[in-house]
């Protein structure tokens, strides 16, 4: 039985108390790149498991660990002296109907594209190290997938938290750093990174932003030349 119940809050709206505190991570900022390839992980093993048996299995991917890497930046171009490493945890259907799945190609696979389309500057093949720790999931949390049953029933517990619309300065967080990641932006300023942070303080009816915005080395080749670009992006 579905029950719904509504009740009004008496507190005021964000937008009419006096101080708001709004954080965003860009594309390239590593907390981002590891829910992002792990969304992108399992996109790619529901889409194996609809090719090879026609339907979605059991496996649970939400659980990485973006490790940093070693680098030597430098006026004019950098080195990376050791690449960064990104470790897949959680489970996943390993084998079905007697056929074995190779769970660690298609996560390695489905990472390697999400780098491709998001970090350009960042080589998945150079630059990044991969560790796949996904193993075979229980026989309790499995068998509701081998059912057939017409409803498949719940095997986990959970609860979802959402609020609607945004504030004002989540808006102008937002808005700024989609801005400073767009690909207009990018062509206009292309020694800008993707690794950007936007913090947004409102105090009343003054907003202030703080923006992280890293550049990449290999466009900047002198002290003199990074403040003034820095210079040129403020404007």
């Amino acid at each position: 039985m579905t029950s719904l119940k509504v009740s009004l809050s008496h507190r005021p709206p964000v937008d009419e108390q006096p101080i708001e505190i709004v954080e965003r991570k860009g594309i390239g900022h590593p907390d981002t790149i590891a829910d992002g390839i792990m969304e992108r992980v399992s996109l790619e093993l529901n889409r194996e498991y609809l090719r090879r048996f026609g339907g979605l299995l059991h496996y649970n991917a939400d659980k990485s660990l973006l490790a940093a890497g070693v680098t030597e930046p430098a006026f004019g171009g950098g080195r990376v002296i050791e690449p960064m490493l990104i470790v897949f945890g959680d489970r996943a259907t390993t084998s079905f109907a007697g056929e074995v799945i190779d769970i660690e190609e298609v996560v390695k696979r489905a990472a390697k594209s999400w780098i491709r389309e998001n970090l350009r500057f960042v080589d998945p093949e150079l630059h990044v190290r991969y560790q796949v720790e996904m193993k075979q999931g229980s026989a309790e949390l499995t068998d509701i997938f081998r059912r057939g049953s017409k409803v498949m029933g719940a095997n986990d517990t959970s609860a979802a938290v959402g609020y609607a619309p945004l504030s004002r300065t989540e808006m102008a967080v937002l808005d700024v750093e989609r801005f400073l990641n767009s690909r207009e932006f990018k062509k206009s300023f292309e020694e800008t990174g993707e690794d950007v942070k936007v913090m947004g303080c409102r105090y009343d009816d003054k907003l202030d932003l703080t923006i992280a915005l890293a550049f990449v080395d290999r466009f900047i080749s002198s002290e003199s030349e990074y403040f003034r670009r820095k210079e040129e992006v403020l404007e």
